[in-house]
C-alpha cells in the first residue's frame, strides 16, 4: 500500500477502518447508559485509550523513531524534517480530522465529553511528539541551513493552522494550542535572527584565508546557491511571510522588495570580500587565477537563475568581463614570461660563431626549462574549477608557450641536439610541453572537499560552519 503520506521510503501507513454507523449508534447508546450511572467519565477514558492506540499504531507504521533525535545539527535532521511535515499532515488530515468526528458522533448525547476525549486521544496518538521534534530543531546549532529548514516547519504548520485551530480550538487542548504558539514562535524568532545575522557573518569571511590552490571558495558557491534559494520558490514567500510576522509583534512593516535588498546585500557584501582574499596571496597570478575563477563562478552560476535576474545583465556582463581581464593578466604574468626566455637576439648562424650561437641555444634553453619547471610545479597545485575554462586556459597557455618553443627548436635545435650534454638542455619536444601543460588546473583525485565559511556565532561564542554535515570539515576557507 501506498503511503497516504507520500514518499515511497516510508513504511505503508495503516488508515483505520471506518466504523459503520450502526456500530457508532450503538457506542453511543451505551454511553449514554454508562453517563447515567455516573460512569462518563471512566467510559470516556476507555473509548480515548483505545482510539488513541489505534491512531498510534497508525502512525507507528510510518517509522516515527525519528521524532526522538535530538541532533544539535539542522543538516543531519533536514532528511527528518521533510518527513515530519508529510506524517503530520498525514496525522491531522486522514487520522485525527476522522477521530473528532467519530468523537462527535459516539458522544452525540454528551456532547460535552467529546472535546475531552478528542484531546487524549490525539495526546496518545502523539501529536506532541511532533511538536516537540519542531522544539528539538529550534534548538540546533544557527547556521544558514538551520533557516531553511525551519522555514520549512513554519510552512507546514501554516497550511496546517486551520485545521489545527478546529481540531485543537477548545478548551479541553489548550495544551497543545499552548505549545503549537509556543513552537511558531520560536521558529519565527530563530529563523529571523539566523536572517539578519547573514550579511554580518558573511563580512566575517574577509579575514579568512582564501584556497591553498586558488580555486572558487567554498563560501561563494555555497552563498551564490543559497542566496538564489532564498529569492525562488517555495522560501521567498515564506520567509517574506516569516519576516512580516516577526516584525508585526514590533509594530514594523516588512515586504518582498525589502527580502530582496535584504538577500541582494548579502552578495554585494561578499564581493568586497574578494579583493581582500586577492591580495593575501604572495604571489600576484595566483591572486589573478583567484578572480579569474570567482567571477567566472558568478557569472556563469548566476546567469538564468532568480538571483542573476534581480542583479541584472550589466551586472552579470561585468564579472564576465573582470574574468576575461584576469585571465589576460594571468598569462601575462606567469606563462607569458617565458617567451622572451627564447629570444633569437644575439644568434650567429655563419660558421665562424657557431659555438658561441650553441652557448647562446644551450642557456637560453636551461633558463626557459628552469622556468617552465618552477611554474609547472606551482601551477600544477592550483586549480580552475570551472572545467570549460579550464580547458580554455589550458589552450591560451599552449598558446603562449608552444609555438615559440617548436620555432625556436626548429630553428636552433640542431646546434645542441647533437651535442654530448644535449639531453642537459633538451628536456622536452613541443608535444611534450603541450601534453604537460593541459593537465595543468585539474582537480586532484581523492583531494578533499574545501569546508564552506558560512558562519554563526552561537550564545556559546563557538562557530558554526554552515556547510557542517554537507562536507564535516573545518569551517576555513581552504
Amino acid at each position: 500500500m501506498k503511503d497516504p503520506a507520500g514518499g515511497g521510503s516510508d513504511p505503508p501507513a495503516v488508515v483505520p477502518s471506518r466504523i459503520p454507523a450502526s456500530v457508532v449508534y450503538k457506542l453511543s447508546l451505551i454511553l449514554d447508559r454508562l453517563a447515567a450511572n455516573g460512569r462518563i467519565d471512566h467510559c470516556s477514558s476507555a473509548y480515548a485509550d483505545a482510539r488513541g492506540d489505534t491512531v498510534s499504531a497508525s502512525l507507528r507504521a510510518l517509522g516515527l523513531d525519528y521524532l526522538k533525535e535530538t541532533s544539535g545539527d539542522a543538516q543531519a535532521l533536514s532528511p527528518s524534517v521533510e518527513r515530519w511535515g508529510r506524517h503530520l499532515e498525514f496525522a491531522v488530515h486522514h487520522l485525527l480530522e476522522a477521530e473528532r468526528k467519530l468523537c462527535v458522533a459516539v458522544f452525540e448525547r454528551r456532547p460535552e465529553a467529546a472535546p475531552v476525549c478528542f484531546a487524549e486521544i490525539a495526546a496518545r496518538a502523539g501529536i506532541l511528539d511532533f511538536l516537540n521534534f519542531g522544539r528539538a530543531l529550534a534548538g540546533a546549532r544557527k547556521d544558514p541551513i538551520k533557516l531553511l529548514r525551519l522555514l520549512d516547519v513554519f510552512d507546514c504548520l501554516n497550511k496546517l493552522r486551520l485545521d489545527f485551530n478546529r481540531l485543537f480550538g477548545g478548551k479541553a487542548c489548550v495544551e497543545i494550542q499552548s505549545r503549537t504558539r509556543e513552537l511558531v514562535k520560536t521558529v519565527v524568532d530563530g529563523a529571523v535572527e539566523i536572517f539578519e545575522e547573514l550579511p554580518v557573518q558573511v563580512e566575517l569571511q574577509r579575514n579568512l584565508p582564501p584556497p591553498v590552490d586558488g580555486g572558487v571558495p567554498r563560501i561563494v558557491s555555497f552563498a551564490a546557491k543559497y542566496c538564489n534559494q532564498l529569492l525562488d520558490r517555495p522560501y521567498r514567500s515564506v520567509l517574506t511571510q516569516v519576516i512580516t510576522i516577526h516584525r508585526s509583534w514590533r509594530k514594523e512593516v516588512f515586504n518582498d522588495k525589502m527580502l530582496v535588498e535584504a538577500v541582494l546585500s548579502i552578495i554585494k557584501t561578499l564581493e568586497i570580500n574578494f579583493d581582500t582574499w586577492s591580495k593575501s596571496y604572495g604571489d600576484p597570478t595566483q591572486s589573478s587565477l583567484l578572480m579569474m575563477n570567482i567571477h567566472w563562478h558568478f557569472f556563469k552560476h548566476l546567469k538564468g537563475t532568480k538571483l542573476g535576474e534581480l542583479l541584472g545583465d550589466p551586472w552579470l556582463r561585468e564579472h564576465e568581463q573582470y574574468k576575461d581581464y584576469y585571465s589576460t593578466m594571468f598569462l601575462r604574468e606567469s606563462w607569458g614570461t617565458l617567451a622572451p626566455l627564447l629570444s633569437r637576439e644575439g644568434m650567429i648562424m655563419f660558421s665562424k660563431g657557431r659555438a658561441t650561437a650553441r652557448d647562446l641555444v644551450k642557456q637560453r634553453l636551461k633558463s626557459f626549462n628552469a622556468s617552465f619547471d618552477e611554474m609547472f610545479q606551482k601551477q600544477s597545485k592550483w586549480v580552475i574549477s570551472d572545467r570549460d575554462l579550464q580547458q580554455k586556459t589550458c589552450h591560451l597557455v599552449v598558446q603562449a608557450v608552444v609555438p615559440v618553443y617548436r620555432s625556436f627548436m626548429q630553428n636552433y635545435g640542431p646546434l645542441v641536439e647533437q651535442d654530448v650534454s644535449a639531453s642537459r638542455y633538451v628536456k622536452y619536444s613541443a608535444d611534450d610541453l603541450d601534453k604537460k601543460l593541459n593537465t595543468l588546473f585539474l582537480a586532484k583525485p581523492g583531494r578533499p572537499m574545501r569546508a564552506g565559511s558560512f558562519q554563526i556565532k552561537n550564545s556559546d561564542d563557538k562557530i558554526t560552519s554552515a556547510m557542517t554535515g554537507l562536507y564535516r570539515s573545518a569551517s576555513t576557507l581552504k
